[in-house]
């Protein structure tokens, strides 16, 4: 686990042959809904980046709303559900700087929360 997104993320938007691209795993991962909140993990801003490692995994680099949270392995349980069947090798890994706060939310995100009565 890092304290912060690689330095040098490989980008993912023209994914190889065989690869999916970055809209494509940002698509599944809209999908998965922070328990807490409501709103998809892409929308509240909790994915920073990903990429292809060495060996062919895609690795996310993720974090949460607050360090302590503690449904991490609830939304790790929802990656693999939406990923899992698209990929043979992902990790997550959890950054927690910059951290995280409600100026990453997208415009969709905020008008979700809307939706579910918070005040944003």
């Amino acid at each position: 686990m890092a304290d912060t997104p690689a330095e040098t993320p490989v980008d993912t938007s023209e994914a190889p042959a065989g690869r999916l691209s970055t809209e494509e795993i940002e698509e599944a991962l809209k999908n998965v809904i922070d328990p807490e909140l409501g709103v998809n993990i892409v929308d509240l801003g909790l994915l920073y980046g990903s990429r292809w490692a060495e060996d062919g995994a895609l690795i996310l680099d993720m974090t949460l709303t607050t360090a302590a949270c503690p449904l991490q392995d609830v939304i790790e349980e929802q990656v693999e559900q939406n990923l899992g069947p698209l990929l043979d090798e992902w990790r997550v890994n959890w950054v927690w700087m910059p951290p995280w706060g409600p100026d990453r939310i997208t415009e969709d995100g905020r008008d979700q929360m809307r939706a579910l009565g918070f005040n944003i």
